[in-house]
């Protein structure tokens, strides 16, 4: 069985599906994270990755929602009047929002759908799931490099030491870096590590310790980009796709 890791795939479903369909037949699909938000079908792709039950690790954007997004569901129950901007809707929140059918905007305001109380158990249940999600995955993986093989959101190998301190400092550094960091690892960890976060452009960077496999799908308008990448661990090659080309995987 070979591990495929995909890049962040940002509510880009139609570009998700077209990469399944490309990488080698009974792979085990992984995510670095970053699921939702920017693009239009967060909710799809929520619901492929959890009726196949794919592995994934949380990324900034699942912490994001899960943070928002659970005030959101409060002030909706609550019958209290939702934000209309924060972090998370300016870095596409309000996309995922509008996935899920559970706002649409007019004159340029988020207004709730009328009958939103009996569906937004769905958003609900996601989040539930989301919190959940480990911040990196060592694999069962053999990989050229003689080394463990450990996927993450950002780049781990920087404070890989620091993952078993129970030092508050050091667990503060180790969580922000897993989630939000954008230093590349220098070569002197014993894992090959496997993340996103930071896009690259055209191509995923591929190096003898790393792979960071973002190629910014959700960057269709910028050149190089717009790209859905995974990396397959045993034959080390990257496959990539974008939304064209869609093909139906069930």
């Amino acid at each position: 069985m070979n591990y495929c890791v995909v890049g962040d795939v940002h509510g880009e479903y139609k570009a998700l599906i077209n990469l399944v369909a490309k990488t080698p037949k009974g792979s085990q699909i992984i995510f670095v994270g970053d699921l939702v938000d920017r693009g239009s079908q967060s909710a799809h792709v929520i619901r492929f990755i959890r009726k196949h039950k794919l592995p994934c690790v949380q990324g900034n954007h699942e912490v994001m929602m899960i943070n928002y997004g659970s005030k959101f569901i409060k002030d909706v129950k609550a019958n209290r009047p939702i934000q209309q901007d924060n972090m998370w809707l300016k870095h596409g929140g309000l996309e995922t929002l509008l996935s899920y059918g559970l706002v649409s905007i007019k004159n340029k305001e988020i207004c709730l759908h009328p009958f939103i109380q009996e569906f937004i158990f769905q958003f609900e249940d996601d989040i539930e799931w989301m919190k959940k999600l480990p911040l990196y995955l060592e694999l069962d993986a053999k990989h050229s490099s003689g080394r463990k093989v450990v996927v993450s959101h950002s780049a781990i190998a920087p404070v890989w030491k620091l993952k078993e301190s129970r030092e508050k400092k050091d667990m503060k550094k180790f969580n922000e870096m897993v989630l939000w960091g954008r230093v590349k690892p220098i070569d002197n960890e014993p894992i090959f590590n496997i993340f996103g976060h930071t896009p690259q452009r055209y191509v995923a960077e591929t190096k003898r310790h790393y792979v960071n496999i973002d190629t910014g799908c959700y960057m269709k308008s910028e050149k190089g980009f717009g790209i859905l990448s995974a990396y397959c661990v045993e034959t080390e090659e990257v496959y990539s796709s974008s939304d064209l080309n869609y093909e139906k995987v069930s």
